[in-house]
């Protein structure tokens, strides 16, 4: 399966485009060399299914997680900071594409919404059928879909993430940086551990050491697939000194051992 990175082009000319999407498919962690910045003549959304996206937009952050959709503004400055295995849509619509375009007319700022069980279901079924028509080219679906889409956006006010998370998610999949403690990030903000810890929850639903853990793991699966390191090394190289601690910690997110997970790579 293609992988597919949601970067729009700024030199791209999307003013003769009524509608595109792209379907997302990311593996693991993905940050952008560059992040290049994008300003569309289009309401820009990108749905996620599975996984995260951390987007910019105007200098503010907004973390996408499943079952949730963001959408940019018209000509609203945007860039894609990081992917962790997100798997969604992508795309962008002018208004003229749509036949009622009432309940965002005044959108001037990023909205941020989710949805949630059933309502979650439908909304990934429904981007898959635009992704379908889009690609055939039939676009008397894209319409009705699109039409559908809206009515389930409700404007309200942007779900934003505080500078301090964002700071501190940046720095824990910083690839160049051992993962550290919570003691390390806070300092690192300029706040209390408690803060922290209250305002990552608060934000992205996890604590501050799933995060942590998260990279964690990730990491120690990319050495035992391409590298002949010891478990110990591996552990070590992951921030973990203590070997029985880190099989636990991997058996626990994986459901298998370090060399279990080794074996299956190999083979």
């Amino acid at each position: 399966m293609p992988s597919y990175k949601p970067h729009w082009s700024p030199d791209a000319d999307y003013s003769s485009c009524p509608f595109f999407i792209r379907r997302m498919d990311t593996v693991g962690y993905f940050k952008p060399a560059e992040a290049p910045v994008a300003q569309l003549p289009l309401v820009g959304f990108i749905y996620v299914t599975s996984g995260e996206v951390l987007v910019d937009v105007d200098g503010t952050s907004f973390l996408c997680q499943p079952g949730q959709i963001l959408l940019i503004p018209q000509q609203h400055p945007f860039s894609i900071r990081y992917y962790r295995s997100a798997i969604g849509y992508t795309g962008g619509f002018a208004p003229s594409a749509v036949a009622d375009y009432k309940s965002l007319r005044y959108l001037s700022a990023p909205l941020h919404q989710g949805f949630w069980f059933d309502e979650g279901a439908f909304m990934a079924e429904l981007f898959n059928m635009l992704a379908s028509s889009f690609e055939k080219g039939d676009s008397v679906f894209v319409e009705k879909g699109l039409d559908l889409l809206l009515l389930r956006i409700k404007p309200n006010l942007p779900a934003t993430i505080p500078a301090a998370v964002s700071s501190f998610l940046e720095s824990v999949f910083n690839p160049d940086h051992l993962p550290g403690t919570i003691a390390s990030y806070a300092e690192e903000a300029g706040i209390s551990e408690n803060y922290l810890s209250r305002l990552v929850k608060q934000s992205t639903g996890r604590s501050v050491g799933a995060w942590i853990d998260i990279v964690r793991i990730q990491r120690a699966k990319r050495l035992l697939s391409s590298t002949d390191l010891s478990i110990i090394d591996i552990a070590s190289s992951v921030g973990v000194e203590d070997q029985s601690y880190f099989s636990r910690l991997f058996k626990k997110e994986t459901g298998i051992t370090p060399s279990a997970f080794r074996k299956r790579m190999q083979g």
